[in-house]
Parts: structure tokens; C-alpha cells; sequence
């Protein structure tokens, strides 16, 4: 219906340099906010790795490191595996769970696991084992 007629001089084809720095800075700051959630993603996968990596050290540990039931006692072990260095504390439950006899075959104790990553991420866990009654 209504034609427009191509402009006849140069001044009004093409974009102005204020409209081509406007649109500069809006890639800008878009390009910004995508490599800011980038990096949020990024860091929250390796905190995710490192937390994988810690609870599949501390499992280990947990089953290779800490004895039986029949063969734990009270006592702290330490030592190293796969460069995460650990400790264990096998301590009574507390005093509630005293043997007041020697007819109690077994009694609870509490099994502290302390596990340090070569990144010097440290991860507690508490469990509870069942010891022999008469090892108080």
C-alpha cells in the first residue's frame, strides 16, 4: 500500500554509532551474566566431584579400616589410604550403657570416622558398633 521511497542522502541509511555502541554494550553485558552462571555451574560440578570423591573414601575406609565386631575394641586408629589421611575413635557409648555385669555379651560404642581429603576438606562421621562386654 504505502511505498517508502529509499532515502536519497547518506545520512539517513544505515545505523548511527550511538545505536551500534547501544547494541555493543547490551552483547556486553548478556555475554557477562551467561559466563558469570557459567562459572557458578562450574565451581558447583567440582564441589559436587570433591563431596563423590570424599563419601566414596570415607565408605572405603569405613569398610576396610574399621575391624569387625567381633574384633574391635576400644582405641584410635589412624593412617592413610588413596591420599585421604583418617582416623578412628572407638569409645563407650556413655555411661547409661555401663555393663553393670559380666553377663552382657555386647555393649555399643561409638565409632568416630575423621577423614581428610589431600584438598583439606575434612569430613566427620559418627557411627555405632557393637563391642564385647567385657573389654571395659
Amino acid at each position: 500500500m504505502f511505498r517508502r521511497t529509499p532515502p536519497t542522502d547518506g545520512s539517513a541509511a544505515g545505523f548511527t554509532i550511538l545505536e551500534v555502541l547501544i547494541a555493543l554494550a547490551i552483547v556486553a553485558v548478556s555475554i557477562v551474566a551467561i559466563g558469570s552462571v557459567m562459572s557458578t555451574n562450574v565451581r558447583g560440578v567440582r564441589s559436587l566431584e570433591q563431596h563423590v570423591t570424599m563419601m566414596q573414601a570415607v565408605r572405603t575406609i569405613t569398610a576396610t579400616e574399621v575391624p569387625s565386631r567381633e574384633k574391635i575394641g576400644f582405641g584410635t586408629w589412624s593412617g592413610r589410604t588413596n591420599d585421604h589421611q583418617w582416623r578412628i575413635d572407638v569409645t563407650p557409648m556413655g555411661e547409661e550403657w555401663a555393663a553393670t555385669g559380666s553377663d552382657v555379651p555386647w555393649i555399643p560404642a561409638l565409632v568416630k570416622i575423621q577423614v581428610r581429603s589431600p584438598s583439606g576438606a575434612v569430613t566427620d562421621l559418627k557411627t555405632v558398633r557393637l563391642v564385647h562386654g567385657q573389654q571395659q
